[in-house]
């Protein structure tokens, strides 16, 4: 059983930054994969970046790529989403997932994961 809990999100203006974070627990091999996710209002859930606990690889969508970065502690079990930059679209609800074992192409599908946090909001204004 992995349980992951978010936190950092907040209110900025367009052009500034935030970090969330994402503290898991349970076993090393069951969160092999983590990810972060969004949720804007009667929007889907989208995929925003993911790493391999691992190896350190990381993935991006096109949306984040050169103004998010995701990174880990492994010391402190917690995976990081540094956003900078921050446009008024990516106001969403986001949300961090763990997962023991995922394909490439899908570490940006929220169907992939098994395991969720309740998420933390971000908000962006212009």
């Amino acid at each position: 059983q992995v349980h992951v809990m978010e936190s950092g999100g907040g209110s900025v203006q367009a052009g500034g930054s935030l970090r969330l974070s994402c503290e898991a627990s349970g076993s090393t091999s069951s969160r092999r994969c983590m990810g972060w996710f969004r949720q804007a209002p009667g929007k889907e859930r989208e995929g925003v970046a993911a790493i391999y606990t691992g190896s350190g690889n990381t993935y991006y969508a096109d949306s984040v790529k050169g103004r998010f970065t995701i990174s880990q502690d492994n010391a402190k079990n917690t995976v990081y989403l540094q956003m900078n930059n921050l446009k008024p679209e990516d106001t969403a609800m986001y949300y961090c997932a763990a997962d023991p074992i995922i394909a490439k192409f899908r570490l940006l599908v929220p169907g992939a994961y098994m395991y969720w946090g309740q998420g933390t909001q971000v908000t962006v204004s212009s």
